[in-house]
């Protein structure tokens, strides 16, 4: 089958399948948020229960999105797709059945697993079904739609935590899903990746993972414990020793999950390091704002989860012009400008406290916020899948989702640490205000770190690449190493 066209019924069904089912990851990521005030007194949980809500969902799919992107070129992106769906679905029942916070944790990194085997597919499925000329049509609507949903996520999400019951964000997935799988099964063509690697880096998977769990459950148990508790000093010391086997595997890997040769390349190193300093801030604040707003400033949860929607519209109508702007003036000027931008909002969003005013306390820096943002993500995505040679696109977008991914789990994990709470309650207003206060400061000094980055390593302009000739899964090994054995480096 060479594929299927834009604006026929095929197409439509592939679209639906692929954006619905993309959503169902995606939204439930920034839902779960809203609900966790909730979560918290209808499960009785602590402040290392909530953050480990969070957390759990974000760890397995931060550890296993690089090798569901995989899974799905060797056998077969439909399959694997239909598996992560069938898969969210059912440990978005379980969460929904909660009867405590231990049994929830456990059923998010379930979902995040499922996560990880859907959301790489999605884009996959797109450029594998439709034909050539109508690729980049599909994608814009696929990214527009899936933006759209994104922004509704949470106006929903908090209208239903305050009409019925925080178990049915969870237990709203599973018919959304259903209809995704009847529709896949359906109307979505099968593809595979000829060239795909025939080995799987498992342990570049298994050593990934736990150094992240190590990591994140160390600084997570360090706010109830204290740094000499033994748990913490072995989960910190399995951290550092699974990451570090990590690297190691990856260089001495003939099949490495991450080839480490492509950070030679200058401007792909310095767009990732921009990417986990903006998204380390970026976690910390869509997971602590609407959380302030609620138990702090004393809104609704449908008041707090449209409190941050401007940012969405805003980044629906700008990021594509700004995209424009970063190819005809360059990356460097958006990606230094833009987290700069966004420092200035967060300082401003330190100062949410008790009886906040949303027109004219919390509004204004979340537009700032939000412009900030649109002037930096699209020069930043395009710089990190530029920057490497078209047989690197799989591996440059999978790596980039990757550090994301991780740095709002460690975000999570590390700011109320930072921030002092101690062994406090982040469900209580008089300890949540001041680390509130202090983690918004450190996000904005993490955006400037990001802007001073960008500055030094990312080049005035990408050097020209060939056309694309064959299709890379997003998070697919290389589709020819034999002809991309190096990977020159940029010069800025």
């Amino acid at each position: 089958m060479d594929g299927v066209r834009y604006r026929t019924a095929a197409g439509r069904w592939v679209l639906f399948a692929t954006v619905l089912g993309s959503s169902l990851a995606f939204i439930d990521s920034t839902v779960v948020n809203i609900a966790l005030p909730m979560i918290g007194r209808g499960l009785d949980a602590g402040s290392a229960g909530l953050q480990w809500t969070i957390n759990g969902y974000a760890l397995s799919l931060a550890a296993l999105i690089l090798l569901g992107g995989s899974l799905g070129d060797r056998f077969g992106r439909k399959r694997i797709y239909l598996l992560g769906v069938a898969w969210f679905a059912a440990a978005s029942l379980l969460c929904g059945l909660a009867p405590n916070v231990e049994f929830l944790v456990g059923a998010r990194i379930l979902q995040g697993i499922g996560g990880a085997l859907l959301t790489p597919g999605a884009l996959a499925i797109l450029e594998a079904s439709f034909v050539p000329e109508d690729r980049s049509r599909a994608i814009g609507a696929w990214s527009g739609l899936g933006g759209i949903g994104g922004a509704l996520g949470p106006f929903l999400g908090g209208w239903i935590v305050e009409a019925a019951s925080w178990r049915y964000i969870f237990l709203i997935n599973v018919p959304l899903a259903a209809a995704v799988l009847w529709v896949t099964a359906r109307h979505v063509p099968e593809s595979k990746n000829p060239d795909a690697a025939q080995k799987l880096d498992v342990i570049g998977v298994v050593t990934g993972a736990v150094g992240l769990a190590g990591l994140t459950y160390g600084f997570t148990a360090w706010t109830a414990n204290g740094p000499g508790d033994p748990m913490v000093v072995a989960a910190l010391a399995i951290g550092v020793l699974g990451m570090v086997a990590f690297v190691w595997n990856e260089h001495r890997s003939p099949h490495p999950m991450l080839p480490l040769n492509v950070f030679k390349t200058r401007a792909f190193t310095g767009a990732n390091v921009v990417t986990f300093l903006v998204y380390a801030a970026n976690g910390g604040v869509f997971f602590l704002v609407v959380l302030n707003l609620q138990v702090v400033a004393g809104y609704s949860p449908l008041i707090a989860g449209i409190a941050l929607l401007p940012i969405t519209l805003i980044m629906l109508g700008l990021s594509a012009r700004s995209g424009m702007l970063g190819q005809r003036i360059g990356p460097r000027i958006p990606m230094t400008v833009g987290p700069l931008i966004c420092a200035v909002a967060l300082a401003w969003m330190a100062m949410i406290g008790p009886g906040a005013s949303y027109a004219t306390d919390v509004l204004p820096p979340v537009i700032i916020f939000g412009l900030g943002l649109a002037a930096l993500v699209a020069p930043l995505t395009a710089t990190a899948l530029g920057s490497l040679p078209d047989a690197f696109a799989g591996i440059a977008s999978g790596v980039n989702n990757a550090v994301a991914r991780a740095a709002g789990l460690l975000a999570v994990a590390v700011l109320p640490l930072a921030a002092g709470l101690g062994a406090g309650e982040l469900t209580d207003a008089n300890q949540l205000h001041p680390v509130y206060r202090n983690s918004m400061l450190l996000c904005a000094a993490l955006m400037v770190a990001g802007g001073v980055v960008a500055a030094i390593l990312v080049p005035t302009r990408l050097p020209s690449k060939s056309p694309v000739k064959s299709f890379c899964d997003p998070c697919a090994p290389p589709v020819h190493p034999r002809e991309t054995e190096t990977v020159k480096s940029s010069q800025p």
